[in-house]
């Protein structure tokens, strides 16, 4: 059986992800312990102390000029409305440390943008001066005036950073419109001085603090140095490293402005066999990196093959349903056909029931081919819709009536309830629909157990154009719901076992629907039936194409 030999292959990937975890948990224990008695040496830590302190500092400083950004150049577009005036009440009231000048450019009157600075000691906002910090402001919001004479939408509003002229770094923030457009800028210069003489020395000290708080403060040396290497700040004297290659202080740049400055730690008193550790730490780094690349990698191996299996088994098990399915309506066609044949119709009603016969199962042959063949253009891209104004009343009686025929003697009883007034014309592919529909009461025939009543409603609410099929079948566990869609699903109830089906009746009706831009929604209880909606929209410019346009899916 399918079942029993996909669980054993299953058992086999679960001993081989076994064993190759097993023999890397070994050898991952072995390494842990060699390193383990390397615990008195403490050095290793201390160096991984020191390059968490030197990136704490770059993310302070980063968090602190964000956080500026953030208080004065989220502008409120509304204020441009009244830009000189409230745009400067609204810098008054925040805090503007480490800012040397805010500026704002508003575009929404001129093109080029009229450019405004903030001066605490006027209420409004005064023009930018022609100087060489009014040019270097013109040249960081240049990108935003491009952006706005395109005319794009932005998705966001990103804090842009502008070095070019190290005697002016300044921050820019867009402002974006109610349509997302850009319909103006604020800034900020730095004050290089503060920076230097305020900031730097504060968080350096508070970050001491935090990561070293058990040793003197000699014991460790920060230094700040500008893009030129020339010493900017430092809390000691500068350790003399010649002739001492493993003292090397740890150093990284600072991560938003000032990125060509540097900070660095040197801590005098670390030993030289701190190399050896950090060997050592590297090795044991590697190790598990590599061992969790592998065991992702089986993972992932795993879950594929698996899934391989699942669909090799599921298309067995829609090779064997689909014989059954085409075998059951060819017997039939046969059978009165040889009825006919050997003159067993002794009046005209009998030929013309024979005839009806002959016609419903062909026509269910005709669907069952048609489904298999539309799902192999969907699988390969090449499915197309033609786009016409049509009633969906006339599309679901077409295919309730054709139900009705076939199911004549079988006792089913077929409900149908329409709008009080034609629903509105519908641009759909009528056959694709029809398929659809067909599709659906076609499932609630088949899952509908002892019951053989079928109730199909078509209405409108919401702007849509909905049709529900409803049975008082077996119904759809909760858990399987959300799989019913999927090509090959079958629901796993011992109920429905012995029902036969292609499994790609509601995998096809889920395309269609999204294909005409409409939604199909499941609501079921085992044992109480199920109800499944389509709905297609029916508003102006919901529905992509025109009329009689061809549309690939």
């Amino acid at each position: 059986m399918p079942g029993s030999s996909l669980l054993g292959r299953r058992r086999t990937l679960v001993l081989g992800f076994l064993a190759v975890t097993a023999s890397l948990a070994l050898l991952l224990a072995l390494q842990y312990v060699w390193l383990q008695r390397l615990r008195d040496m403490t050095a290793l830590a201390h160096r991984a102390a020191m390059d968490t302190f030197v990136s704490s500092v770059g993310a302070e400083v980063e968090f602190f000029y964000r956080s500026a950004a953030e208080r004065c150049l989220r502008v409120p577009d509304r204020l441009f409305s009244d830009t000189e005036v409230a745009i400067a009440k609204y810098w008054s009231e925040v805090p503007r440390d480490g800012i040397r000048r805010l500026f704002v450019v508003d575009y929404s009157g001129e093109q080029f943008g009229h450019f405004f600075m903030y001066d605490e000691n006027s209420p409004h906002l005064l023009p930018v001066l022609t100087t060489e910090e009014g040019l270097a402001i013109v040249v960081a919001v240049s990108p935003l005036q491009m952006l706005h004479v395109g005319s794009r939408p932005q998705q966001t509003a990103e804090l842009s950073v502008t070095e070019r002229d190290l005697d002016h770094r300044i921050l820019v923030q867009p402002v974006l419109g109610p349509d997302r457009r850009v319909v103006g800028a604020a800034g900020m210069v730095l004050d290089e001085d503060w920076f230097r003489n305020v900031l730097l020395p504060d968080v350096i000290r508070r970050k001491l603090q935090e990561h070293f708080p058990e040793r003197a403060s000699g014991d460790v040396v920060v230094m700040v140095r500008d893009g030129q290497g020339d010493l900017v700040f430092a809390t000691g004297d500068i350790p003399d490293h010649r002739g001492a290659g493993d003292m090397e202080p740890t150093h990284a740049a600072f991560p938003l402005v000032f990125r060509e400055w540097t900070v660095s730690l040197a801590a005098p008193d670390v030993g030289p066999e701190r190399w050896a550790r950090a060997g050592f730490a590297f090795n044991m780094t590697l190790s598990i990196a590599l061992a969790a690349a592998l065991l992702g990698g089986i993972v992932l191996t795993m879950r594929a093959a698996n899934r391989a299996m699942q669909l090799s088994d599921l298309k067995s098990e829609f090779v064997s349903n689909v014989s059954h399915e085409l075998r059951t309506p060819l017997a039939s066609i046969r059978t009165f056909s040889e009825l006919l044949r050997l003159g067993r119709a002794s009046s005209p009603e009998k030929v013309r029931e024979y005839g009806e016969h002959i016609e419903s199962e062909s026509r269910r042959l005709s669907q069952l081919v048609d489904n298999i063949l539309d799902f192999s253009r969907i699988e390969s891209g090449r499915k197309e819709y033609r786009f016409v104004e049509g009633q969906l009343e006339d599309v679901v009686d077409s295919v309730v009536e054709s139900f009705e025929l076939r199911s004549a003697g079988r006792d089913f009883t077929f409900e149908r309830h329409g709008p009080d007034t034609p629903l509105p014309l519908i641009e759909m592919d009528e056959a694709a629909i029809g398929q659809v529909v067909y599709n659906l009461v076609d499932n609630a025939i088949k899952y509908s157990g002892d019951s053989r009543r079928i109730r199909v409603d078509v209405g409108r609410d919401e702007g849509s154009a909905y049709c529900t099929v409803r049975d008082w079948g077996v119904g759809i566990p909760q858990k399987e719901q959300k799989h019913v869609f999927e090509r090959f699903h079958r629901v796993g109830s011992a109920l429905v076992h012995d029902v036969k089906g292609s499994g790609l009746g509601l995998a096809i009706v889920q395309h269609v629907m999204r294909a005409h831009g409409g939604t199909v929604d499941v609501d079921s209880e085992p044992g109480d039936g199920t109800l499944i909606t389509v709905r297609l929209p029916i508003q102006p410019g919901r529905r992509p194409g025109a009329n009689g346009a061809d549309r690939q899916e």
